[in-house]
């Protein structure tokens, strides 16, 4: 488990948003609802939507990749957490890397009189722990 990210996942998730919200800019733009993008053409004729319409497909293409990364990332990601021998720091684990709960929400899901800082704490001493066993 030492050395193991477990930020991945949340980072190709929000680089999937990022993506679909640029998708969602473009599809506005080829409507002419939208406000012109830098680096585009923005003539409004029939070669721009085109040329936005060929955009619009390379980064759904991209995204499709990325959520097969995610998804391979997340199966790696429970493995790894389901290795863990301690069920508190599994939950934590879990709350906080595959459901991307912030640490309040980590401490509310675990109730028990947890706070936010006392969980994140106990994350650290965990991965400081399992660092220093490599």
């Amino acid at each position: 488990m030492g050395g193991y990210d477990f930020s991945q996942l949340h980072y190709l998730n929000r680089e999937i948003e990022s993506d679909r919200e640029r998708v969602l800019e473009l599809e506005a733009i080829a409507c002419g609802t939208g406000r012109s993008i830098a680096g585009l053409p923005h003539g409004g004729g029939v070669a721009d939507k085109t040329a936005i319409a060929a955009e619009i497909a390379d980064i759904k293409a991209v995204i499709e990749k990325k959520i097969m990364r995610a998804a391979a990332e997340y199966k790696r990601l429970v493995g790894v957490i389901e290795a863990v021998d301690d069920s508190y720091m599994r939950l934590i684990l879990m709350a906080r890397h595959v459901d991307g709960l912030s640490w309040e929400n980590v401490a509310i899901q675990l109730g028990g009189g947890n706070t936010g800082d006392g969980v994140r704490m106990a994350h650290g001493r965990f991965l400081k722990k399992m660092v220093g066993r490599q």
